[in-house]
C-alpha cells in the first residue's frame, strides 16, 4: 500500500518505517527541512534502538522515502496517517491541536480521490469529528474517511511494539476504512496481534485511558513505596507478591521518580480537560497528577536529609538524567526539577547519560557532563541513580571509589541493599 506519516517524531518516524518494512511504499513528511535531510543522509534525530538500521535498510530498498512536500505526498497515497505532536497548551491542561488542524486543512486541499485519514497522534475524543468537518468543507463529495487508529508504543522499546503489538485499535465509523486497515495491518494480525474495531470516538480515548491507568499504577507503587520506608518493609516484595495476581499485572509497578515522558503527564491532563468538559469527574486521574507533581518535592526533601539539610558544596552525581532507559527524551523527566532545586541549595551537579550531554542543563553553571561512570561517580559525596540504564547495574563502585564511600541513592532499586552495604557504602533505596 502507498502510505504518508505526516510528521517524524517517535510515532511518524518508528510507525512509517516499520510500516515499510511489511513492504508498504511510505513517504514520511516533515515541514522541518533540516531534519528531513538529515534523515535521508541516515542520520536519525531520535534515540531508538533498532531504528537506525530499519532507516537505512528500507531507504535503500526505496520503500522509504522522505519529503518536506505535503500536498505531493498526499496526493501520492492511499492511506495518510496524522502524527504530529499534540502538547500541553502553555499555561493550561487541554491538548494543543493546532497542528493536528493544520494538517488537515492542507490534506482537505490535496485530496483528488477516495483517502483514508489516519489519527495516530493522542487526540482528545470528538478530535476525528472536527477533522471530519474540516476536510467536508474543502471536499463535498466525501471522497475519504477518518479514522482514530492511536499507537502504544513505549519509548526505547517502540520498534519492537510496532512489530509485536498486543493489539491494534481502528476506529471507523465505516466498513470500507476498516476493512482496508485491517488489510494493512494483517502480516501482524498473523503473528498474534488482537485486532480491534469500534467506533472512532471509542479509539480516541481507548488510548487516553490507557495511559491514565498505566500513569495511576505507577503513581500508586510510589506512594505505597511511601508507607513502605515508614514500617520497614521492602517495596520489591509488594510489588511481586500483587504482580503475580494476573487480574493486576507486574508492569509498571516498579516505585521509583515521578513519571514523566511524552505521553503520561501531558495525557493525564488532557483526559481530565476532557472529562471537564463532558461534566464528568475524574477524581481518580486528579489525583494521579496531584500526587505525581509532589513527588520530586519528597525525593528533594529526602536528598537534603541524606545530606544533613545541607547542600553548600556538596557534589552530588546523577547516573541517567532522562525519564527512562534507552531513551534521550527529556520531557518532563524528574531531573528537570530536582536538579535546579539541588543548584539553587548550593549543590555542585554532575552527570552522565549514556546519551550524551542535555541542553536543558546548559544554562546552569554547576552543572557538568561527563564522558563515563567512572568521571561522574569520582569525588561524590552522593550519588543518584536516577534512570535504569543496563550501564548501571553493574557498576564497582568499591574499586572506583577507592577509599571514597559516598551514599548511594539508588531511586530505580537497580542494586541489592545488603550487598552494596557490605563494600562500606550507605545505600538509600525507593520504599526500602
Amino acid at each position: 500500500m502507498k502510505l504518508c506519516m505526516i510528521g517524524t517524531g517517535y510515532v511518524g518516524l518508528v510507525s512509517g518505517v516499520c510500516f515499510s518494512d511489511l513492504g508498504n511504499d511510505v513517504i514520511c513528511v516533515d515541514n522541518n527541512k533540516k531534519k528531513v535531510n538529515s534523515l535521508k543522509q541516515g542520520s536519525i534525530p531520535i534515540y531508538e534502538p533498532g531504528l537506525e538500521e530499519l532507516v537505512l535498510k528500507n531507504y535503500k530498498n526505496k520503500r522509504l522515502k522522505f519529503s518536506t512536500q505535503l500536498n505531493e505526498s498526499v496526493n501520492k497515497s492511499d492511506i495518510i496517517f496524522i502524527c504530529v505532536g499534540t502538547p500541553t497548551k502553555k499555561n493550561g491542561s487541554a491538548a494543543d491541536l493546532s497542528q493536528i488542524y493544520n494538517v488537515a486543512k492542507e490534506i482537505g486541499n490535496s485530496i483528488n480521490k477516495y483517502k483514508i485519514i489516519v489519527t495516530k497522534s493522542t487526540v482528545p475524543v470528538t478530535t476525528g469529528d472536527l477533522i471530519e468537518k474540516i476536510l467536508k468543507k474543502k471536499n463535498k463529495n466525501n471522497q475519504f474517511s477518518v479514522v482514530s487508529n492511536p499507537e502504544f508504543l513505549r519509548e526505547g522499546e517502540a520498534v519492537r511494539d510496532f512489530i509485536f503489538p498486543d493489539r491494534i485499535v481502528v476506529g471507523s465509523n465505516d466498513k470500507k476504512s476498516n476493512k482496508i486497515l485491517k488489510t494493512l495491518y494483517s502480516p501482524l494480525i498473523s503473528k498474534g496481534a488482537q485486532y480491534l474495531n469500534t467506533s472512532r470516538r471509542g479509539a480516541e480515548l481507548i488510548k487516553y485511558a490507557s495511559n491514565a491507568f498505566l500513569a495511576t499504577k505507577i503513581t500508586f507503587i510510589n506512594e505505597l513505596a511511601n508507607l513502605c520506608e515508614k514500617i520497614d518493609i521492602d517495596i520489591e516484595d509488594i510489588s511481586i507478591g500483587m504482580g503475580l495476581d494476573k487480574r493486576i499485572g507486574g508492569r509498571f509497578l516498579r516505585a521509583g521518580p515521578a513519571y514523566g515522558g511524552s505521553c503520561f503527564p501531558k495525557d493525564t491532563k488532557a483526559i481530565i480537560n476532557t472529562a471537564n468538559k463532558f461534566r464528568t469527574d475524574l477524581s481518580v486521574v486528579k489525583s494521579v497528577v496531584k500526587s505525581n507533581e509532589k513527588r520530586s518535592g519528597l525525593l528533594h526533601n529526602r536528598i537534603y536529609k541524606l545530606l544533613n539539610n545541607n547542600l553548600k558544596k556538596k557534589k552530588i552525581c546523577f547516573l541517567g538524567v532522562t525519564f527512562k532507559a534507552n531513551t534521550d527524551d527529556m520531557r518532563d523527566s524528574a531531573s528537570l526539577t530536582m536538579i535546579p532545586a539541588l543548584i539553587n541549595k548550593g549543590a555542585i551537579i554532575k552527570y552522565y547519560d549514556p546519551t550524551g550531554f542535555k541542553n536543558e542543563f546548559k544554562k546552569y553553571k554547576n552543572v557538568s557532563f561527563c564522558n563515563s561512570i567512572d568521571t561522574a561517580i569520582l569525588n561524590s559525596d552522593l550519588i543518584i541513580i536516577h534512570t535504569e540504564w543496563n550501564d548501571f547495574k553493574s557498576i564497582n563502585f568499591k574499586k572506583i571509589l577507592k577509599k571514597k564511600r559516598p551514599i548511594i541513592f539508588d531511586m530505580r532499586n537497580i542494586y541489592s541493599a545488603s550487598k552494596i552495604k557490605e563494600q562500606g557504602f550507605k545505600y538509600i533505596g525507593i520504599g526500602r
